[in-house]
């Protein structure tokens, strides 16, 4: 049984995992500003880039993949530092294969590291997320995924600073390696050790591995869990799929030019963060449910915008109805695996593998797809996964004796009473 914290040591903790999720995003963006530099100084082709790239995803999955095992073996808080200290030197790495040994090979490896760091720790944080949640008892994994985001935008930040200033790309990676290693043992300092995350403290009667990893593998055998994945898998898979292919579909699908798809996924990520950001109060409002109907349908009604808009306003209205609806589908999926504290870190972590599996493998199978159908018609696919989502958002109710995303009665109707 966990003890109680106070509520400078809920702040702390918090404030830490904040930070967890912003180094996450951090590491992504500053490689992928570079890859311009790294692609020049390896000398490689956009055929072998893009293999380079596959093999960082494959890495990633395979990250999120074994995370219940790191779990149930480590707890999420040594989990987290070590899978830290792993994608943190896997961007140092990178740096060293582009500009010091100008190989492919170290550069994958880097790109390896990093992936499966960043697969692992993504299923971690959540699980600590969800476990704030509950003693907060208040939705704010939506938050947690903002920080993410600004992690994305302070990485691509940085990244056009230093070429612009001629700063190197050793240099610049080796600087944010070491800031996103400092990030991770001051966080884990103050990520304090809870049962629901799996980390027995010192004096806990001890379980074997076996037993841990048979509580932590045991959502899998649930319904609720592949119920909660498909809210997650139609709403990763939208995500995921808009990263990757938004501004070519303005660009390839409408005629427009190479400016105005990438306005087009600026519209895009900032309508998505902005939700993320002032979402959780609304869900405690509105429920998770209608929250989760609300947005499948602003959703649907983007992409359906996105793909058959005659003019440019429209197609930036449709992106950003589009990466409105699509932004909270990750996280309340998440919220509602951490309903029962006593399996949190086991639901967490089989649903958010669903999720991140989607947000990651979908968008390279669209991509093969688009090939026969064409890019716009193939995002049709993401409507019909959408809607999925949107039927499937009952699963996400509250468990009885869980009031987190249960959604409360307007002030003035209380005070009527």
């Amino acid at each position: 049984m966990d003890t109680p914290i106070s509520r400078a040591q809920l702040v702390r903790w918090r404030t830490a995992v904040f930070a967890i999720f912003l180094a996450s995003g951090l590491s992504i963006a500053t490689w992928a500003a570079r890859v311009p530099d790294i692609k020049s100084a390896i000398d490689v082709d956009n055929a072998q880039l893009g293999l380079m790239l596959l093999a960082g995803g494959i890495a990633s999955i395979l990250g999120v993949s074994v995370s219940s095992v790191v779990l149930a073996r480590f707890g999420a808080r040594r989990g987290m530092l070590g899978a830290m200290l792993l994608f943190g030197l896997g961007v140092a790495i990178i740096g060293f294969g582009a500009t010091v040994f100008a190989s492919p090979i170290v550069v994958t490896a880097g790109l390896l590291l990093w992936g499966f760091g960043n697969g692992a720790v993504d299923v971690m944080m959540n699980v600590e997320g969800a476990a704030i949640e509950k003693q907060s008892d208040r939705t704010i994994l939506p938050l947690f995924h903002a920080f993410f985001s600004f992690g994305t935008v302070i990485g691509a930040g940085l990244g056009v600073a230093a070429i612009a200033i001629g700063m190197d790309v050793v240099t610049h990676l080796s600087i944010m390696a070491v800031v996103i290693v400092v990030i991770a043992f001051v966080s884990i300092a103050n990520v304090p050790a809870r049962e629901a995350t799996l980390d027995v403290p010192g004096d806990a009667p001890k379980q074997t591995l076996r037993e841990r990893l048979s509580v932590t593998l045991s959502a899998w055998r649930e319904p609720r869990t592949y119920a909660l994945g498909v809210i997650m898998l139609g709403m990763a898979f939208a995500e995921g799929g808009a990263n990757d292919w938004l501004a070519l579909g303005v660009v390839e699908g409408h005629g427009a030019d190479a400016a105005l798809g990438a306005a087009g996924l600026a519209v895009f990520s900032v309508s998505m963060t902005a939700v993320r950001v002032f979402g959780g109060p609304l869900v405690d409002r509105f429920g998770r449910v209608a929250t989760l109907r609300v947005l499948a349908v602003t959703a649907t009604v983007g992409l359906l915008l996105f793909i058959l808009a005659p003019t440019v306003p429209l197609i930036f209205l449709g992106a950003a109805l589009w990466g409105a609806g699509v932004s909270l589908g990750f996280p309340l999926g998440m919220s509602a695996a951490a309903d029962d504290p006593a399996k949190a870190a086991a639901r967490v972590s089989a649903t958010a593998t669903i999720g991140y599996i989607a947000f990651l493998a979908g968008p390279p199978l669209l991509g093969l797809i688009s090939e026969h159908i064409g890019l716009l018609n193939t995002l049709y696919i993401l409507v019909a996964l959408i809607i999925a989502s949107g039927l499937a958002s009952p699963a996400a109710r509250p468990i009885a004796g869980s009031t987190v995303g249960a959604g409360h009665p307007q002030p003035h109707r209380q005070h009527a009473e």
